[in-house]
C-alpha cells in the first residue's frame, strides 16, 4: 500500500510540466502564427503548466503583460492548442503528447488582494495607535 499523497505532483509531472512550459513559451516567442489574435498573444507569459498524473492532459496558466485583459487571448490560445501540441510532440520525448488547455493564472491577483488587505490593516492599526 502506497502512502504517496496524490495531491502533490510527482517529480516526473513537475519535470514534464516545466519542459512543456518552455516549449509553449518558445513557440509563442517565435510567433509563427497566421491568426492575428495569436500574434497579439506574444504579450502573454506562461507562469505554470500542471500536468495530470497520466501525463495526457496539461493546463497552461497564463497572464497578460502590460495590464492587458487575458480573457481576450484565452479563446485564441485554446482554439490553436493543436499548434502547441505539435511543437510539444516534436520537441519533447514523451510517449503521449498531452492535450493542452490554457487558463488564466489568478495567483498574481490573489497576491495583490492580500497585500492590499495587509496594507489596510496596517493603516487601521497606525490610525488607532495615533488616536490613543
Amino acid at each position: 500500500m502506497s502512502s504517496h499523497n496524490r495531491s502533490q505532483p510527482s517529480q516526473r509531472q513537475l519535470r514534464v510540466g516545466e519542459q512543456i512550459k518552455h516549449i509553449i513559451a518558445d513557440t509563442m516567442l517565435r510567433g509563427h502564427f497566421r491568426d492575428k489574435s495569436l500574434i497579439d498573444a506574444a504579450a502573454v507569459t506562461v507562469t505554470e503548466v500542471r500536468i495530470s498524473p497520466d501525463l495526457k492532459n496539461a493546463t497552461a496558466y497564463v497572464i497578460a503583460l502590460g495590464g492587458a485583459d487575458i480573457a481576450k487571448f484565452l479563446p485564441a490560445l485554446n482554439d490553436h492548442a493543436s499548434t502547441f501540441q505539435k511543437e510539444i510532440a516534436r520537441q519533447a520525448n514523451l510517449k503521449f503528447t498531452p492535450r493542452i488547455r490554457f487558463a488564466s493564472d489568478t495567483s498574481f491577483d490573489n497576491v495583490q488582494r492580500i497585500e492590499q488587505i495587509l496594507h489596510e490593516i496596517k493603516y487601521a492599526d497606525d490610525t488607532d495607535s495615533e488616536s490613543n
